[in-house]
């Protein structure tokens, strides 16, 4: 049984809770009796704060279909890596189906440089700079599927650092090696 202070903790966070409505199609079923009509929801839910999760679902009715998608949403969230809050860590990529999506971590005021489906889904997120590109199909759900793929590929630091077997440092240290010698200049003419 659960304690009250969880239970408290529980709610106050569902309260702070981002959701996006990506998109709403009439769906029918063709039955021996006619037509059955119906609404599918698709619904990306997120704190903000590098946590976010989608679902989709079905009812007679739009706010149902709704209702019901960001109740599946919030029970399926997954936790993002973010870099000082704002951006992904690294590039990623994914492809479901037809549907080719690009991460790309940006500089600070960059902002979201993203199409429909994947907007939400950063916004969502908390994320405040990153460009993506979508190529191939169109499909939101396909999106936003390769959009969840991608961000699942973004691993933090120390769990990589962990895999290697290697300090935290000796990781980091390479990155900023790596830029320095990149921003040195080469020496040419004197």
């Amino acid at each position: 049984m659960a304690r009250p202070n969880e239970n408290r903790r529980n709610s106050e966070a569902q309260e702070h809770l981002i959701e996006k409505l990506v998109s709403v199609r009439r769906v029918t079923k063709v039955v021996k009796g006619g037509k059955n009509m119906r609404f599918s929801a698709l619904v990306v839910v997120g704190d903000g704060k590098g946590r976010v999760g989608y679902a989709s679902a079905k009812a007679r009715e739009v706010p149902d279909a709704v209702k019901k998608a960001s109740e599946k949403a919030k029970k399926s969230m997954m936790r993002v890596s973010l870099k000082e809050g704002r951006t992904i860590r690294h590039d990623s990529s994914a492809r479901i189906g037809a549907g080719h999506v690009f991460l790309r971590m940006a500089p600070s005021g960059t902002g979201v440089i993203a199409g429909g489906p994947m907007r939400a889904v950063f916004e969502a997120l908390g994320v405040q700079d990153i460009v993506s590109k979508s190529v191939g199909s169109g499909n939101y759900h396909n999106m936003v599927r390769a959009t969840f793929v991608a961000l699942r590929g973004v691993v933090p630091p120390k769990q990589i650092a962990a895999k290697l077997d290697k300090k935290l440092v000796e990781i980091l240290g390479r990155r900023s090696a790596g830029r320095q010698n990149r921003a040195a200049p080469d020496g040419g003419a004197e």
